[in-house]
């Protein structure tokens, strides 16, 4: 089955993260690398967002034209960093694939809709 694994985190897991110094960046790109690299035959599409302010959202209403506004769809204490689709054989595999990955924030995962 296919989940869609997303890497969250907060505005303080930004800041630490931020704040790492060069060769502590390699050792976190590496750790995320080697993960990425040992669950390979899972792992489907993936990459890394840029910052919720990048982000542009279309709205539609009950009635009226869609609005197009700067900013995240969701107010939230947490912003998407990144994101991968994972094939496992259930929901019990994508949480212990999700819970070996290096790094702060959180790992959210949901299924995708069967037969697409």
């Amino acid at each position: 089955m296919k989940y869609v694994l997303l890497f969250c985190g907060t505005d303080e897991d930004a800041a630490a993260f931020a704040a790492l110094s060069p060769e502590e960046l390699r050792t976190r790109y590496a750790e995320v690398g080697a993960w990425f690299a040992e669950h390979r035959s899972k792992i489907g599409p993936s990459n890394q967002l840029q910052g919720p302010e990048t982000a542009t959202s279309v709205r539609f209403g009950v009635d009226g034209p869609p609005v197009v506004t700067d900013g995240p769809f969701l107010e939230g204490k947490e912003a998407i960093g990144g994101y991968a689709e994972i094939d496992v054989a259930d929901l019990d595999g994508a949480v212990r694939m999700a819970r070996t990955r290096p790094g702060r924030g959180a790992a959210a995962s949901r299924p995708g809709v069967p037969g697409r």
